[in-house]
Order: C-alpha cells, then sequence, then structure tokens
C-alpha cells in the first residue's frame, strides 16, 4: 500500500465488480484500502446490463460509492430494447451519477461500427434527457467520436474515460469543454505513451480527472499487476511529477473537477 495521499481524491472511474466484489462486505473492503491510500469516493462503471444492475445496487451499499450505466461498445450489436428500458430507469436513480461507459471501439472486431455509432448516439441522447454527464470509451475512434458528438450535440458534460490521444487530440477536447480522465496508462514509459503523457501535460487541471480503470491498467511501476481503486494514488503521484505540480493541489483539484461534473455533493447519502 502507498502512502497516503496529502488530500482526498477521487477514482473517477473503476469497476467494482471485476476487482471481485459481490457483496456489500467486498465493496467496503475496497473502497476500505482506497481510502487509506487517500481515495475517498469512487465511481464503478458498468459495461453490460447485468453490470448495470449491480453499480447501481453497490453505489447503495457505501457512502463512498458512486456508479454509472451503459452498455460498452464492443457489445453494441446484441442491444435490444429491453436493455434501453433496463438502463433508462437505471439512469435515473440518483446515486447513478453518469451514462457510461459508451462510445466507440474499433480496436476489438466484437461489434461492427453501425451498431455501436447508433448505441452511442441513443446513449448520448439518454445523457442529454438525464442531464447526466456521458463517459466515453474511445479506442482507435478519435475522429468519429468528435463527428458523432458535433452531429448529435455534445451533453452539457462529456468525460473521455482513460483518454488515449495525443496532445492534439487533447487540445481538440479541451477546446469543445470536454473533461479528460486519466489512467494508469499515463504513468506508463514505452514510446507509444509519449503523446499520451505530453497530453496529460498540457490539460488545464479544471478539465482533468484521475481513474483507474481497475483491474485493468495498473500504473507504472506495477504494470501487470492487478489493479484496484487505492492505485489511483500511484498515478495521480506520477501525473503531479510530470505537471511540475504539488501533489496536494493536483488531490484537490481533481476532486473538485469530480465533484463538479458528478455532482457529488447533489447525492443524497445513508
Amino acid at each position: 500500500m502507498p502512502e497516503a495521499l496529502p488530500a482526498p481524491a477521487v477514482d473517477a472511474h473503476t469497476h467494482l465488480d471485476a476487482c471481485g466484489a459481490k457483496t456489500a462486505d467486498d465493496v467496503r473492503e475496497l473502497v476500505d484500502r482506497a481510502e487509506a491510500a487517500g481515495i475517498t469516493r469512487v465511481v464503478t462503471v458498468a459495461d453490460d446490463i447485468e453490470a448495470a444492475n449491480w453499480a447501481a445496487e453497490a453505489s447503495t451499499w457505501d457512502d463512498r460509492v458512486f456508479a454509472a450505466v451503459a452498455l460498452h461498445p464492443t457489445r453494441a450489436k446484441d442491444f435490444t430494447d429491453a436493455d434501453r428500458r433496463v438502463l433508462e430507469e437505471l439512469a435515473g436513480r440518483p446515486r447513478v451519477v453518469a451514462i457510461g461507459e459508451t462510445g466507440l471501439d474499433y480496436y476489438w472486431d466484437f461489434s461492427p461500427p453501425e451498431p455501436q455509432h447508433e448505441a452511442f448516439r441513443w446513449h448520448i441522447d439518454l445523457a442529454k434527457r438525464t442531464g447526466k454527464p456521458l463517459m466515453i470509451h474511445d479506442r482507435d475512434a478519435h475522429e468519429d467520436i468528435l463527428r458523432i458528438l458535433s452531429e448529435e450535440g455534445s451533453p452539457e458534460t462529456v468525460i473521455f474515460h482513460c483518454f488515449s490521444g495525443d496532445a492534439e487530440f487533447a487540445r481538440a477536447c479541451v477546446d469543445r469543454g470536454y473533461v479528460l480522465s486519466f489512467a494508469g496508462t499515463a504513468t506508463f514509459r514505452n514510446a507509444n505513451a509519449v503523446g499520451l503523457r505530453e497530453a496529460a501535460r498540457l490539460v488545464p487541471v479544471e478539465q482533468m480527472l484521475v481513474e483507474t480503470d481497475a483491474p485493468f491498467l495498473t500504473p507504472h511501476p506495477f504494470r501487470g499487476r492487478p489493479n484496484e481503486p487505492y492505485c489511483a494514488n500511484y498515478t495521480l503521484r506520477d501525473l503531479a511529477e510530470l505537471r511540475g505540480a504539488d501533489l496536494a493541489e493536483l488531490a484537490v483539484a481533481t476532486s473538485a473537477t469530480a465533484e463538479r461534473v458528478f455532482r457529488l455533493d447533489q447525492v443524497a447519502t445513508g
């Protein structure tokens, strides 16, 4: 376990169920471990209907947990009207603070582009109808993501989860008012991460979030090991060094961004 952060922070995107949590006790154990490292709140995110139901329910078990619901783009070819009805109901719940993760994924071939586009447009509309932020999964699809957002009209708040672009793409997103969330990939030291690290250096802190995407993408130097929400501690430390920022100030600033975009202060506790 790392030394606790000098100020509390938020893991803006994690998958507690994929980290092994099933029960309220499991969730509490994961979040207790995160809180000991200074990560005091988490958003657990769904990628299918079963996970959406679980995330919405799990967010009621612990006041430190919030949820996001959607169907992952790799599952879009199987998106049914019944699924849409479930997501619409879940999206209206008070502790569901975002619509996600949705978007486009051209890396895997589980769903063709056409149903992905259709599902993405539907989720954009759901975000606008509910007034909740849209949490985007973007893998090898930068241009189409921006095009569809432009065609449909962006919701008030758009979050690029696990931002994967370079500095040029980051500037394009920032100019549109989008929020960029950085995961463990921003701490990697390989050649492919150079552009991403440049992006993480330039993004205004008021448009910046930090996440784990746990159990995936464990930050450097623990890459390849299991990831958990507490590991956002390592990513924050690395980003503070990269940006030449004070660690406490960066933790406070990214927490403030999370509080604003997810409206966490408006969510009832207990």
